[in-house]
């Protein structure tokens, strides 16, 4: 007889063990790799800006920092609030060991965070990221257990989403054209094109929240003075007219990038971009991720990237 599965709330001794079951559960490569990453973000750094709660799954009993008491995790589940919709609840992660499947863990533990999220005025679930702070942009279609339990569980699709691959695994590549001689035309325009430093966070959050709003700000405040992250900017007269960013949500990510209306066309978007990817190359990534994408030909062109990652999103009224 198999012994009993109990749920309790995740807490900060269980993270090493349940990072370890992530590593197991996410089947995509690149995302087993960064679970640290990824609970750290969906975690901590949400939790300082929004309500977030989290579940495990046990098989034999909650246990501590190793699963202690001969307990095992076999899921975990992540959610929060929307900062910027009322009333909306998110799963930000929803993970079940691949020997625990088909048995119901999934389905109680998104049970779980629905009533959980339900006691913080949530009104409407649903699955996708929660900007600043996410992990994907919805239920990677590959994933086809946990689209098909998305169904089954109520949930309908509302929209879809796509990341595009910018490979860095090799000098000539595209994504490692060098900027050298755009910078030197754009400084010949005036225009100066440098790292961001945490003294320039006031300015680029305000630019990026001014120009574009959503919460571009929060994920800027997240990629500049981290060592795994960073951001780029372009400055006309000391001022900010355009920005890339990468690592806000997870290491191998590039986004958020944006340029002002008034600098659009002048190449200023590329040599961002390429400056993020090669600093990115060069923290030991093969690949970028370019996230939750827009204009698909600009980072076609620009970078060689190709669209690879479709996510579908889903939501359902409690």
């Amino acid at each position: 007889m198999e012994p009993e599965i109990t749920l309790s709330e995740l807490t900060d001794d269980q993270v090493p063990a349940v990072t370890a079951l992530c590593a197991e559960a996410l089947d995509l490569a690149d995302d087993a790799a960064e679970a640290g990453a990824i609970l750290a973000t969906l975690r901590v750094r949400a939790a300082a800006d929004r309500p977030v709660v989290g579940f495990v799954a046990w098989r034999g009993g909650p246990g501590g920092r190793h699963g202690g008491d001969g307990g095992t995790p076999v899921g975990v589940v992540i959610g929060s609030m929307s900062q910027r919709e009322p009333g909306r609840g998110h799963v930000d992660l929803l993970a079940v060991a691949p020997d625990s499947r088909r048995k119901g863990i999934g389905r109680s533990l998104l049970a779980r965070v629905e009533e959980a999220l339900a006691g913080l005025g949530a009104t409407e679930v649903v699955l996708a990221g929660n900007p600043p702070h996410y992990a994907w942009p919805g239920i990677d279609v590959r994933y086809t257990p946990a689209v098909c339990a998305a169904l089954a569980l109520g949930y309908h699709q509302h929209n879809t989403a796509w990341n595009m691959t910018a490979d860095l695994s090799y000098p000539g590549s595209p994504a490692l054209r060098s900027t050298a001689a755009a910078e030197s035309r754009l400084a010949g325009q005036g225009v100066v094109v440098r790292r961001a430093e945490p003294t320039d966070l006031p300015a680029l959050t305000r630019f990026a929240r001014e120009t574009f709003g959503g919460s571009w700000d929060g994920e800027l405040a997240n990629s500049v003075g981290r060592p795994d992250a960073g951001c780029h900017l372009a400055l006309r007269d000391g001022e900010i007219i355009g920005f890339a960013a990468y690592g806000s949500s997870r290491p191998s990510w590039f986004g958020p990038m944006g340029t002002a209306p008034s600098a659009e066309g002048s190449g200023i978007g590329g040599v961002l971009l390429r400056r993020c990817l090669a600093d990115q190359r060069a923290g030991g990534h093969d690949r970028a991720q370019i996230g939750w994408v827009g204009p698909v030909p600009f980072y076609s062109g620009s970078a060689g990237a190709r669209i690879e990652r479709v996510f579908f999103l889903y939501r359902k009224a409690l």
